[in-house]
């Protein structure tokens, strides 16, 4: 699944291939890539036709385009494998193109998802925290990289936190946009076990760990995000290849890079975590 560099990338791209453009059609080719718009496939289409895209906004992994129509927006959910393509209107039509939007340049964007878990929906916008958010995302927290983060607001928030400090870099009501690729990174950086009761660990601990997942999420931003899933590509079709400056996840049984001691991998919420067993000491008890 993508996560939050990969979403950015994935809207830089947005901005500067549809921002300004006008929707000329909609072509909805599978129903399951629209089921989150209730009034369905014909009513999206509908509503899309001859508006201009006036931005694309991304909150923690939620991305969304908004129009010169105020109050709405097109949510897309990339779900395990969507990708929106920007494609001249004559090239092969992909596979599994769920959604075909015309533009008035004469490109499409495609909608393409081989596992149907993501999709498109329409969605109210409404203000939270001073920003316009689409009514789905509304309770998503801001992330490392938005402007307005509060560093000090969220460590206050983990500081009253008893569960595990990797459960709740996870949380996206606390922080959003941080998936467990790049938390085993920034808890790596910090020097911090997983599993350490937030609760418990010191106020400049805890704006450590954030500086660091905002350094790791910036490089990883840089360099394209991750490509594991050879599915995720931004919209010209172009993979990430941060993974290899990955310090820990996926390093099970490699040297630590910083203190050569192999590296352990663990589960937790049903995934893995991958950490240092000298670094990252597991917290008593």
């Amino acid at each position: 699944m993508p996560e939050l560099p990969e979403v950015e990338v994935v809207r830089r791209g947005l901005t500067d291939h549809v921002v300004g453009r006008v929707v000329v059609s909609v072509n909805v080719k599978h129903q399951r890539s629209v089921r989150r718009h209730e009034m369905g496939g014909d009513d999206l289409a509908a509503r899309l036709a001859g508006l201009r895209v006036e931005a694309a906004h991304r909150r923690g992994k939620f991305l969304w385009l908004t129009f010169d129509e105020p109050d709405t927006s097109l949510v897309v959910h990339l779900g395990m494998s969507g990708q929106m393509l920007v494609q001249a209107a004559d090239s092969p039509l992909e596979k599994h193109a769920h959604i075909v939007a015309t533009l008035d340049d004469g490109n499409e964007l495609r909608f393409v998802d081989q596992r149907t878990f993501g999709g498109w929906m329409l969605s109210d916008l409404v203000e939270v925290d001073g920003t316009l958010v689409p009514e789905s995302a509304a309770h998503i927290a801001r992330d490392p990289l938005d402007p307005r983060f509060d560093a000090d607001k969220v460590v206050t928030t983990l500081r009253g936190k008893q569960s595990e400090i990797k459960r709740l870099l996870l949380d996206q009501t606390v922080v959003s946009g941080v998936g467990n690729i790049y938390a085993d990174e920034a808890l790596w950086r910090a020097k911090l076990h997983g599993e350490r009761p937030a609760a418990k660990l010191t106020r400049p601990a805890l704006h450590g760990l954030l500086t660091e997942t905002q350094a790791v999420m910036g490089e990883a931003l840089q360099a394209g995000g991750t490509s594991f899933d050879a599915l995720y590509v931004n919209v010209n079709g172009q993979s990430g290849y941060f993974e290899r400056s990955l310090n820990a996840y996926g390093r099970e049984d490699e040297p630590c890079r910083r203190c050569g001691a192999v590296m352990r991998r663990e589960k937790f919420m049903n995934r893995s975590s991958f950490s240092c067993p000298r670094c990252q000491p597991r917290p008593r008890g």
